[in-house]
């Protein structure tokens, strides 16, 4: 039995007569119904690219055929005969937003090979290299005439979402990712097996871009830089910060987006205030903090990267809080408050709480920053998630490694469940003359979801143990999207909403 060889190609005006003679054999039910060549020529002519051919041992067995569209014009209530411009195809914009399918069929001498698959995926490529929004398209429900007095057409589509009911075009179009938008009526009047209804399909194109900028481009892959920080003494606030621009000139060296400071990095100044109670002394060290973030934001603009500055203290309103700056290289900050002091913060400093849960725009993606303890309440990282989240960075300080695990165990278990990048990065080392800062464990990392696409162990990069260092480490934030919307699991989109939510009380 000789071989066959498949191809999926462009239509060109050639293959009109094994096209129609297809087309043909796909639409028996509906008699008269093919393309006549004089208007497949014109949509080669119009869009060559779109229109896709496939083909067995050379003979052209199927197609599928498109347009652009300015979807905004026609909206959700259309007709097959509106969206073609009455079949002149005037409505095509090659500066529209939207691939909008006008027809597929395969001949069905030749099903079974998973050539229709073959055209939707060619389609889907073209709407993804064009950065087109997606996909729409008007289905037929050709098996809805067996059921019509037993069933409105809603119940129909979603009994065959349901798996209860076949249907040879729709329950194909559920299984290539296409969501019924709304049930259209005399869509294509003609067609009487559908009854005259027809699906509004569409097909999210997850990598599109809303404004490619070439100057603030949108990056695909993310460089994090993890200082793995040693607890020293240091001559005064100037030793800190020649240390701290030590490490932000390292990591901007490997031409990195982000650095990444670890939870009260400054304890070392507090042993001026060593002589006071732990309560006065933490207000001592908070004088520094604006000093701090001025600094920080001065080395994030002329070291060209984004810095989480770890974490400080601050008073605000006579009120003690530990506080993260995110300083973009743009030259602008914001801040976020961690949300759950310690036991022991609150106890031996008497610190509050912050109550702003959000997420951060940068010019590599939406973030997150959770500092320490806040990592072990699920509820924050799924807000943000929901938010629109993809990397979660999370400042840390513990003293053993107990405690270090506690972080470590939830920020892995925080990638997974939100399907983000969670970046952790702590201190290490020992400062005896310090209260409550004696000892610190860590072992800085960057944490990954778990599919295929990841390592298998959800670690990125990881530092060596209770040893200064810095962690640079490249994230790719389209596997994130391809997650989201192929994953093996799909944490995000199975949730229950039906049954449970988590939400911000305000």
């Amino acid at each position: 039995m000789a071989e066959e060889t498949i191809e999926v190609r462009h239509l060109t005006e050639k293959d009109y007569k094994d096209l129609k003679e297809s087309m043909v054999s796909a639409y028996a039910d509906m008699q008269g119904s093919y393309w006549r060549e004089g208007t497949i020529q014109r949509l080669i002519d119009l869009f060559p690219e779109g229109q896709i051919a496939v083909t067995v041992n050379g003979k052209v067995v199927g197609c599928a055929l498109a347009i652009i569209v300015d979807y905004e014009k026609f909206g959700d209530d259309h007709t097959y005969e509106q969206i073609t411009g009455y079949y002149t195809f005037n409505t095509h914009n090659p500066k529209g937003d939207t691939l909008y399918g006008i027809e597929v069929f395969v001949n069905p001498d030749y099903r079974g090979k998973r050539l229709a698959r073959r055209l939707y995926d060619a389609r889907k490529a073209l709407c993804e290299n064009l950065n087109l929004e997606g996909i729409v398209a008007g289905g037929r429900i050709p098996n809805y005439e067996k059921y019509a007095d037993k069933m409105s057409p809603r119940e129909y589509i979603e009994k065959v979402h349901d798996k209860e009911i076949y249907d040879p075009t729709l329950t194909f179009q559920f299984s290539n990712d296409f969501i019924v938008k709304k049930v259209l009526r005399n869509y294509l009047p003609n067609d009487a097996a559908s009854k005259g209804f027809a699906t509004l399909l569409q097909w999210f194109n997850i990598y599109y871009e809303k404004d490619r900028d070439t100057i603030r481009y949108n990056k695909s892959t993310v460089r994090i830089g993890l200082v793995q920080w040693q607890m020293r003494t240091y001559s005064g606030m100037a030793g800190l910060l020649q240390q701290v621009e030590f490490f932000v000139d390292a990591v901007s060296d490997y031409e990195a987006d982000f650095v990444v400071f670890p939870e009260f990095f400054n304890a070392p100044l507090m042993l001026e205030f060593n002589q006071l109670d732990p309560a006065a002394a933490i207000r001592g060290l908070a004088k520094y903090t604006e000093q701090l973030r001025e600094e920080f934001s001065r080395f994030a603009v002329s070291y060209n990267v984004n810095i989480i500055t770890g974490s400080m203290p601050i008073v605000i309103d006579e009120q003690l809080y530990n506080i993260s700056y995110l300083c973009r290289r743009d030259g602008t900050w914001d801040h976020y408050t961690k949300i759950h002091p310690t036991p022991s913060e609150v106890y031996s400093w008497g610190m509050k709480g912050g109550s702003d849960i959000r997420v951060f725009d940068t010019d590599c993606g939406k973030i997150g920053i959770q500092v320490c303890y806040d990592v072990e309440f699920p509820e924050l990282s799924r807000l943000q998630a929901q938010q629109g989240m993809q990397i979660l960075f999370v400042p840390f300080l513990t003293d053993t490694q107990n405690g270090y695990n506690r972080v470590r165990f939830c920020a892995q278990a925080r990638a997974i469940e939100n399907e983000c990048y969670v970046a952790i990065a702590g201190c290490v080392g020992n400062l005896p003359r310090v209260n409550n800062m004696d000892l610190q464990y860590a072992q800085s990392a960057v944490l990954t979801p778990s599919d295929f696409a990841f390592p298998v162990t959800g670690i990125k990069a990881d530092a060596t143990p209770n040893t200064e260092m810095i962690v640079v480490a490249d994230v790719d934030l389209v596997l994130l999207k391809e997650l989201h919307a192929f994953g093996s699991v799909q944490t995000l989109k199975d949730m229950r909403h039906d049954l449970y939510e988590v939400k911000l009380k305000k």
